[in-house]
């Protein structure tokens, strides 16, 4: 409604599957080589989102993919792979070799992988340049670059594509949704729409003490006036308005990322902020009236410690059997849903 179809399907919907095709327990943990808790963490968070999991351990990607040198896709493919048929052994994050260029990684290569150093050394592109090793990185920021590096593979095989198009990917259609601001001008009332596409939803905390709180923030109104008017195409001058951001296409699955480091003084929101196993979307979409748009809580990434710049990542994620896990680097434990559901939350993982 209100946005151009695409002209090119790029990935069938239909085969998309929501629910897990193969049942298991947890598989292996993810070996810390530095500071690389936030990455370990990230990883985690993904292998265990289903739609995901499904389409990468049938490695269709792979036995179609004509991209040379780097690629994300097949990156995170043997990695899922490798996480979920090793269920003892803690092993290296294959995303690490991609990531980072290093001496120390390249041996950790030879140790590890001995048939990817080749590769390692003749790719040199990299989904995070501003990373660096032995440094305690963003797992928001890290989740970001790997998610976009993902959807850019997929668009390695397209070119001219329209917007639309683009988010046909797998990646977008399982990660993506689009956002509609909504212009009202106050004096002659006329209404102006733009959208923006998303793969997650950052959200303040500052005044809310709960997910559905800061939702509801969210999509409040904001008034534009005086030096922040709105240049009004009817009226033909500046005017008071107000903006309004909701959900208009929702994603398969929704990413919340808690925003609670202060980007100019490196400072931490550590209070609690409530969010539940079940939620309901509908309240915050563009159709607000219709039936209950419900996503089930599947993974939740933690940070602990007092700033961005030090302290540790590790999540809690639903494994294919229904159970909980608590996953900290090279360690696995069984955990109950009600712990996952009391934790310091940086990054919340839902699924439709």
């Amino acid at each position: 409604d209100g946005m151009a179809p695409p002209q090119r399907i790029l990935f069938p919907p239909e085969k998309i599957c929501m629910v897990w095709q193969q049942r298991q327990s947890a598989g292996a943990g993810l070996l810390n080589v530095g500071n690389t808790c936030f990455l370990n963490a990230v990883l985690q968070c993904l292998t265990y989102t289903p739609p995901l999991a499904n389409y990468l351990l049938s490695r269709e990607h792979s036995q179609a993919c004509c991209q040379r040198g780097f690629c994300m896709m097949c990156i995170m493919e043997a990695h899922v792979n490798k996480v979920l048929h090793s269920s003892v052994n803690a092993i290296l994050p294959l995303a690490v070799l991609r990531v980072f260029r290093c001496m120390l990684f390249q041996v950790l290569c030879q140790v590890f992988f001995p048939s990817c150093i080749r590769e390692l050394l003749t790719s040199f592109l990299v989904i995070g340049e501003h990373f660096q090793l032995g440094r305690e990185e963003d797992a928001h920021d890290f989740l970001c670059c790997t998610v976009n590096a993902m959807q850019r593979a997929c668009l390695s095989a397209s070119s001219n594509l329209d917007i639309a198009s683009q988010s046909t990917t797998i990646v977008h259609q399982i990660f993506g949704g689009f956002l509609r601001s909504r212009v009202i001008c106050f004096s002659c009332k006329a209404v102006s729409d733009s959208y923006e596409a998303f793969l997650d939803v950052p959200l303040d905390i500052k005044a809310a003490s709960s997910l559905t709180a800061a939702l509801e923030d969210f999509v409040t109104p904001e008034k534009l006036d005086g030096e922040n008017c709105f240049k009004c195409s009817r009226c033909k001058k500046n005017v008071a308005a107000s903006k309004r951001f909701t959900v208009h296409c929702a994603p398969k699955v929704l990413t919340v990322c808690l925003k609670r480091f202060d980007c100019f003084t490196g400072g931490k929101i550590s209070k609690a902020v409530e969010y539940p196993e079940y939620l309901d979307l509908r309240p915050y979409m563009s159709q607000a009236n219709g039936e209950p748009l419900l996503y089930s809580l599947y993974a939740v990434l933690v940070h602990s410690g007092v700033s961005c710049h030090g302290g540790h990542y590790f999540c809690y994620t639903k494994a294919s059997n229904g159970l909980w896990y608590r996953m900290d680097d090279e360690s696995v434990e069984l955990r109950c849903i009600d712990i996952a559901l009391r934790q310091q939350a940086y990054l919340l993982f839902y699924a439709r």
